[in-house]
């Protein structure tokens, strides 16, 4: 079983509608607050080489990349840190640090406990007026489907292409990009970080229509084939770009450097070329 099949269980405790999107929304006055949590081990979410200032760094980043994916600024964040050695501590706050204020948050506390593997997670808070908020549910036939940034440098780097590593190792979340698109009016809005193919398939399951993309369209990881480069901008994880869907008449949006991919069809299913493209990404699994 993987981790959507999970998800299922869970919507059988706690309503759907609450984990349909990259973060829960919560009513805050005048304004929506929007609250995510992100889990990384070191076995499985930090490559070999990292050092403890990228490793905060990323553990922060992939939480931002949550809330911009909303349509919100971003607030606070807090780190709860299962430490194997006391002294890589100071350089995982630091990179944690350095992250939030690269991006608009507050760095404010969070826990820390000894633990075999080091293990982070990240909790973060956003805030974004009600009518600006963008969820993943809303794309509309006739919408364009766009992404922003370079699809599959992460994996490329994990490929071997060196040139990627930064993009890998120092994710930048599209935070400003996050908020100009909501306030835009984009219509559904999620980002990218188990692969672009797995993604839309969780736009399908949220929304009562399908997604028809053209991969010649796909921005591409520079200094790869062009075959192999397709494949890891379908599949490959770790990107955290955004993927959302907007009327035409507003795109392009200012601001914002995005490239159309495909468009919003009536029929619900994913398609690539005109294909049914694979469920396929990142993806937690159990045996058994």
């Amino acid at each position: 079983m993987d981790e959507r099949g999970l998800h299922r269980l869970i919507g059988t405790i706690i309503d759907p509608e609450r984990l349909a999107d990259d973060c829960a929304v919560i009513p805050c006055g005048d304004l929506v607050m929007v609250a995510t949590t992100d889990m990384l081990h070191e076995t499985t979410d930090f490559p070999a080489g990292m050092t403890d200032w990228q490793i905060g760094w990323m553990s922060t980043a992939v939480t931002l990349s949550d809330v911009a994916s909303m349509g919100a600024a971003p607030g606070q964040v807090l780190l709860a840190v299962g430490l194997d050695r006391p002294e890589r501590l100071r350089g995982i706050m630091e990179g944690a640090r350095d992250c939030c204020t690269t991006f608009g948050a507050e760095l404010v506390g969070g826990d820390l406990d000894a633990h075999t593997e080091l293990t982070i997670v990240s909790t973060g808070l956003g805030a974004v007026a009600p009518e600006h908020l963008v969820r993943r549910r809303g794309a509309r036939p006739g919408d364009v489907i766009a992404v922003t940034g370079t699809l599959g440098e992460a994996q490329a780097a994990l490929s071997g292409y060196d040139r990627h590593r930064k993009e890998l190792l120092e994710p930048q979340p599209r935070v400003r990009e996050g908020a100009i698109l909501g306030r835009a009016g984009v219509s559904a809005m999620m980002d990218i970080s188990d692969g672009l193919a797995l993604s839309l398939h969780d736009l399908l399951a949220v929304n009562d229509c399908g997604f028809s993309i053209d991969t010649a369209r796909l921005p591409l990881p520079a200094g790869v084939p062009e075959g192999e480069g397709r494949a890891l901008a379908l599949y490959g994880g770790g990107d955290f770009e955004l993927l959302f869907c907007a009327p035409p008449t507003i795109f392009p949006v200012p601001g914002v450097e995005a490239r159309v991919i495909g468009e919003v069809i009536a029929e619900r299913t994913v398609l690539a070329d005109g294909e049914p493209l694979e469920r396929r990404g990142y993806l937690h699994e159990w045996s058994g």
